[in-house]
């Protein structure tokens, strides 16, 4: 079987699996909102202004970060999204809640919430005793883009290890 079948195999079960947790009130509210505090990395750009608040951190410390944010999303959205045209499950206005989201225009793979989540929550990570709370909201917002039926799975962990990897090299020359 070819790589791509066993990828649409995953993506198809996982969606299956996932299809208990849809029309759920409180996950659909959690999903939702999580995809779109999500959107232009909104919930990155916050918490790492509040983390420059922290004592030893300087205002600077969160425009950097931003801008780490938006070197991320110039990669994944401008980059490695456009060496690929892969389709999204589904449309934003196929959405059967009311719950309103944005209808990206870029390929699918890899999902863009996903990267920028486990980047930011890389490099938030560091030298944090919040290091398991920014995962944790990774994740949520990761996983958020499937419940919404925006991404398939395999676009999240492929986001995901870009975001990780973007952010901890990230992590170690903002160390310098």
């Amino acid at each position: 079987m070819s790589a791509a079948r066993q990828i649409a195999r995953f993506d198809n079960a996982v969606d299956r699996w996932w299809e208990v947790l849809r029309g759920r009130k409180w996950v659909d509210r959690v999903m939702y909102g999580a995809s779109d505090v999500g959107e232009f990395s909104q919930l990155w750009h916050v918490l790492g202004a509040i983390r420059a608040l922290g004592p030893r951190r300087e205002a600077s410390d969160a425009l950097r970060f931003s801008a780490l944010m938006a070197l991320e999303s110039l990669v994944v959205n401008q980059g490695i999204k456009r060496l690929f045209a892969r389709r999204r499950p589904d449309t934003a206005a196929d959405n059967p809640t009311n719950h309103r989201l944005r209808q990206p225009i870029t390929s699918s793979f890899p999902s863009g919430h996903a990267s920028a989540a486990f980047c930011a929550a890389a490099v938030l990570s560091r030298r944090s005793r919040l290091g398991p709370l920014y995962r944790l909201a990774a994740s949520i917002v990761a996983t958020s883009r499937i419940h919404v039926r925006l991404h398939h799975a395999s676009d999240v962990i492929a986001g995901a290890a870009v975001g990780e990897v973007i952010g901890r090299v990230a992590a170690r020359l903002m160390r310098r």
